[in-house]
């Protein structure tokens, strides 16, 4: 997953769960962002590019999240 769809999922659990999700942009050179999920926040590289895996396993447990609340279907099955 690339760091803009990491950016739309937490938006969108976001807005499931009533929890205020914003991206502050960092001034400066590079495309670095941070989005904050609540009072959580976490730093994301290049939003164009794919995230790693164990990158994306800590920026999850940064949120206090888990891989399946940023599932792309929603955690739905069927």
């Amino acid at each position: 997953m690339t760091g803009d769809e990491f950016v739309r999922r937490i938006r969108r659990l976001g807005r499931e769960r009533g929890i205020v999700v914003r991206l502050e942009s960092r001034k400066g050179k590079g495309s670095h962002g941070r989005p904050h999920y609540g009072d959580r926040f976490t730093t994301v590289k290049d939003r164009r590019q794919e995230i790693g895996q164990g990158l994306l396993a800590a920026m999850i447990r940064q949120l206090g999240l888990s891989r399946e609340d940023i599932r792309g279907d929603g955690g739905k099955t069927g």
